[in-house]
């Protein structure tokens, strides 16, 4: 696999404030920044782990998802990343590593570095960070992405946690249906599910990613 600097799109999914991050390794909770931004860390994880790593039986296990394919290689015409963090009910639930990578899953130090295959839209760890690798301009949408996991993705339900579903895109209320939110460089999108309501978390990339 190539590890070579990724450029970043930020997708924070927040449900309610919560317990603060953790890491895979590393301090336990990501670095302060200028403005008050927490710095996300590849490898890292934020959240209580609560799903499984890798796809459901649902999502891709090999086959087309969405037209999007599980290719040997990542593809790097279209290439930008996104945030995902999840907060339900006043607790941070992780974003699995592993989704849209074809298991089994090739783990060092909480990085997932390689399975069967790459769908063009994945995550290599439990920090939130989402991959966006494609060979072509397609845009792609948050349902895209829930898709390839294989977990519901609706106004009343985000991977099987319920409750009312409060939507923001870079720390502004969004009316767009969910699941067609489309996936866009360095967006932060904040997903707010239940109560206590929560604002979004800013997080800014490493350099270079």
């Amino acid at each position: 696999m190539n590890f070579q600097p990724f450029v970043a799109a930020a997708f924070a999914i927040a449900i309610a404030a919560g317990a603060p991050p953790v890491f895979a390794h590393g301090d336990d909770r990501p670095a302060a920044v200028a403005g008050g931004a927490e710095l996300l860390i590849q490898g890292g994880q934020l959240g209580k782990s609560v799903f499984p790593d890798g796809n459901t039986a649902r999502g891709g296990q090999g086959q087309p998802v969405d037209g999007i394919e599980g290719s040997s290689q990542e593809m790097l015409k279209t290439h930008f990343h996104a945030h995902l963090a999840i907060y339900y009910k006043g607790e941070q639930i992780a974003v699995p590593r592993g989704i849209g990578i074809i298991a089994p899953l090739r783990i060092d130090r909480g990085f997932v570095s390689g399975g069967k295959g790459f769908y063009w839209l994945h995550t290599h760890d439990a920090s939130g960070i989402l991959h966006v690798e494609s060979p072509n301009d397609r845009v792609y949408t948050l349902g895209n992405f829930f898709d390839v996991w294989g977990q519901p993705l609706a106004a009343d339900n985000v991977a099987g946690l319920r409750g009312a579903l409060r939507v923001y895109v870079n720390g502004k209320v969004q009316f767009t249906p969910v699941r067609d939110l489309p996936l866009k460089p360095h967006d932060q999108i904040a997903l707010v599910i239940g109560q206590p309501s929560a604002s979004p978390v800013t997080y800014t990339f490493p350099d270079g990613l």
